[in-house]
């Protein structure tokens, strides 16, 4: 696998090695060997999660306060714009955020260290996507960062997408200046 860093400090893309000829292809999508000596060391996890969405749906951006996590994050089927919000106070890239395309083509995988808000925009028709996280999903601590945030400004590709499909919760987002972030 090619680790290729962003701008963010400890998120990284993976590129999968991918093995194809005329019967299709394959590719190991997780090695904890090689995630542990490339990536990151010490992480285990724990739950994996799936969405299905339709093209404009834009999830996030979502967190938790406590019992943070880590997300490695793939497009199993289709195309999103997917993005990392730093909320690390420690963090030399805190408030920034990083945002790349993943698809089923490009095989692409986000890291995601704990500590940061996630969020992503179908950009495809549909999009399944997959993604693994480093602690269980704990509703009383989960907190959404307002994805149109004008402090943030993240350049989501809406370029043909009128408006996004936001869920009640999501709309409900709090301002980087009025959310809770991480030590």
């Amino acid at each position: 696998m090619k680790v290729i860093a962003t701008t963010l400090q400890g998120c990284v893309i993976i590129e999968p090695k991918v093995f194809g000829d005329a019967r299709g292809s394959f590719m190991e999508s997780f090695n904890a060997k090689q995630f542990a000596e490339s990536v990151a060391a010490d992480v285990t996890f724990v739950q994996d999660n799936q969405s299905v969405s339709q093209r404009g749906v834009l999830r996030g951006l979502h967190y938790q306060i406590q019992n943070a996590q880590g997300k490695l994050v793939r497009v199993i089927d289709g195309e999103v714009f997917d993005v990392a919000v730093d909320l690390r106070r420690s963090s030399p890239t805190f408030k920034q955020w990083f945002g790349v395309m993943l698809s089923a083509q490009n095989h692409r995988q986000l890291w995601i260290p704990p500590g940061f808000a996630h969020g992503f925009l179908v950009t495809s028709e549909r999009a399944t996507f997959l993604y693994k996280t480093t602690d269980y999903y704990a509703p009383a601590f989960d907190r959404t960062l307002a994805w149109n945030d004008p402090t943030l400004a993240i350049d989501w590709p809406l370029t043909d997408i009128s408006a996004p499909q936001v869920s009640e919760k999501d709309k409900m987002g709090k301002s980087l200046a009025d959310a809770e972030t991480h030590a």
